[in-house]
């Protein structure tokens, strides 16, 4: 175990928990939440007697020890499961997810995922995350969607890395095949509540999202207040077809909600080709897209990609950049529909 002895200093926040998180020190890489379950647990003592509320008050000179375990190993099983690995160092991995592999072991998803993977790839080389030694996941992707993702291997970086997906610094990009064509000229499109004119010839979307009222398994749009913020930013790359049908989008997240894209474009009246969820009723014309039209019929998940990750690197500071080749199953199909 290690024992941190911190003086609060000057000016502190109310709370233990925060003046905490704001007097540790940096390289101890214990977040906010990670001291709160401390406290909880007992190990955080004054003057020599443990404080188990992380809201108990505090002031200035108050001498706490923190008394951080050791990481205990995780609770998940390690699967040799091929990974496709673009950067790792003792911080952090970025990895290219396939289409079909969950991220994160849930019910109904025991095993054969991500973190199943990687937990096999590292071979015991973590150095623990939330006093577990586990991959550090700040963000997801859906099953069915592919592309980049950046898994924490330390608290340190873990830390960084969700301090700047809180503060939507993380550039983040995706493209996608949609029903319909996302088209400023389109009044319909300015029309609906929550679309506006965006940069670059585009269109932005924001909205609260939140799970639907009446299934459970489906997020959807709110207003008035309703909801967590989302920002989605639609850029409007080719159109195929005729009449045009189908167009090829890029979405830059600015916030990054549960299925934000996928529901954002079905509220905007362009779901995803393939979308089993939010794809609704759309049918495809067969008439307007010719030889494309059964590929694009029969695509059996949404067509959806991260093609673009960019973050600074939590713990070294260095500005990294990725970028992932759609996969097989959309590179045809767009073949296909570019071949019209």
């Amino acid at each position: 175990m290690t024992i941190l002895r911190i003086v609060i200093s000057a000016d502190p926040p109310v709370r233990l928990d925060k003046a905490l998180a704001r007097d540790v020190p940096e390289a101890a890489a214990l977040s906010r939440t990670r001291l709160g379950r401390l406290i909880v647990e007992g190990s955080v003592s004054r003057g020599g007697v443990p404080v188990t509320d992380p809201k108990a008050r505090v002031a200035e000179g108050d001498e706490i020890e923190i008394v951080v375990p050791e990481a205990q190993e995780y609770d998940v099983v390690a699967q040799d499961i091929p990974l496709t690995v673009l950067w790792e160092d003792e911080d952090l991995i970025v990895v290219d997810k396939p289409a079909g592999m969950v991220v994160h072991p849930a019910p109904g998803s025991p095993d054969g995922t991500l973190v199943n993977a990687l937990l096999h790839h590292f071979g015991g080389a973590l150095s623990g995350v939330g006093g577990e030694k586990r991959p550090g996941i700040v963000h997801r992707i859906d099953k069915d969607t592919s592309g980049l993702l950046v898994v924490a291997k330390s608290d340190r970086a873990h830390h960084g890395l969700a301090a700047q997906f809180e503060k939507h610094t993380v550039r983040r990009a995706y493209l996608a095949l949609a029903h319909g064509v996302p088209d400023l000229a389109d009044p319909r499109l300015l029309n609906t509540r929550g679309v506006s004119v965006g940069g670059e010839g585009g269109v932005t979307i924001t909205s609260g999202l939140a799970r639907h009222k009446t299934d459970r398994q489906r997020q959807a749009v709110y207003f008035d207040g309703q909801g967590r913020h989302a920002i989605t930013h639609v850029k409007l790359l080719e159109r195929f077809g005729s009449p045009p049908s189908v167009s090829l989008v890029e979405c830059r997240l600015e916030t990054g909600r549960t299925h934000q894209i996928r529901v954002h474009m079905a509220h905007a009246g362009h779901a995803l080709i393939g979308d089993p969820v939010y794809g609704g009723r759309r049918k495809l014309s067969e008439m307007a897209l010719g030889a494309a039209y059964d590929l694009a019929r029969g695509f059996d998940r949404q067509a959806l990609h991260a093609a673009e990750l960019g973050f600074d690197h939590p713990v070294t500071g260095e500005a990294l950049m990725f970028h992932s080749d759609l996969p097989e199953d959309m590179a045809g199909l767009l073949a296909a529909l570019r071949a019209l």
